[in-house]
């Protein structure tokens, strides 16, 4: 089950949310490269959001193409990235762990 937005707001430490679907060509795309770079970032807490009409979480964070990943510490909104390659994901983790 998908948290509210004011459980990610709470979520303490780093957090990627990461808004598509299964279906999604674009989502699945990057499913490797998302893997191969939180291997490297153990710390960092990584959520998979099923996006959708009507779903809340997604619209909070303005999502409009998947996959869309947030980048947040602590509740707050680092960076977000719309349809990241490898480099883009694993500069926004870097910046996200500093």
């Amino acid at each position: 089950m998908e948290p509210t937005r004011e459980e990610v707001d709470r979520m303490p430490g780093p957090v990627v949310l990461e808004f598509g679907a299964e279906w999604c060509p674009h989502c699945q795309a990057i499913q490797s490269d998302m893997t191969t770079v939180l291997m490297r970032h153990p710390g960092v807490r990584h959520i998979q959001v099923e996006d959708g009409k009507g779903k809340s979480l997604g619209r909070s964070f303005r999502v409009k193409l998947w996959p869309t990943l947030v980048f947040l510490r602590d509740g707050q909104v680092v960076s977000q990235i719309v349809r990241p390659s490898a480099d883009e994901i694993g500069k926004g983790l870097a910046e996200l762990v500093g």
